[in-house]
């Protein structure tokens, strides 16, 4: 006899939920400019829909011209970096900035650094990021935090 299998918004909001964490600049940054830790980002995102706010692409942009102006990276690297930084699938989405200011003045980090708190909350997601501040924060905040 065949069961009858129901799956309502509920269950589809679970599971996409369970599917999608928070990725940050500095995990997207060390990707693309194959630092270090570039193997540990891709391995622990493997499988997952990455999300963050909707800052991201600015942040990256920003970061790049930092290393520019330290010569790191010269003027076509760091728009090639760019370039292959927006290949990357992500699901860029809106925070309350109020509420992630907040977060800023509470544990006296970054206003940017807080959109992706503020992100996870929202969304209940876990975050991913090479920056140890912004994960000694969200574990104050109970969010689950890639190690």
């Amino acid at each position: 006899m065949p069961v009858n299998i129901i799956i309502d918004n509920s269950v589809i909001e679970l599971y996409n939920s369970i599917m999608e964490i928070v990725a940050d600049a500095s995990a997207f940054l060390a990707v693309v400019l194959n630092e270090s830790d570039r193997n540990w980002v891709i391995n622990k995102t493997l499988g997952w829909k990455i999300v963050s706010p909707e800052i991201l692409p600015y942040e990256i942009g920003n970061a790049l011209i930092a290393v520019r102006k330290k010569s790191i990276l010269n003027d076509r690297e760091v728009l090639k970096a760019y370039d292959i930084s927006q290949r990357i699938a992500v699901k860029l989405v809106p925070v309350k900035i109020h509420d992630a200011i907040k977060i800023a003045l509470r544990f006296s980090i970054y206003a940017y650094d807080a959109y992706y708190l503020q992100c996870c909350v929202e969304n209940k997601l876990p975050l991913i990021s090479l920056d140890d501040r912004m994960c000694d924060a969200a574990r104050n905040l109970s969010i689950k935090v890639v190690e």
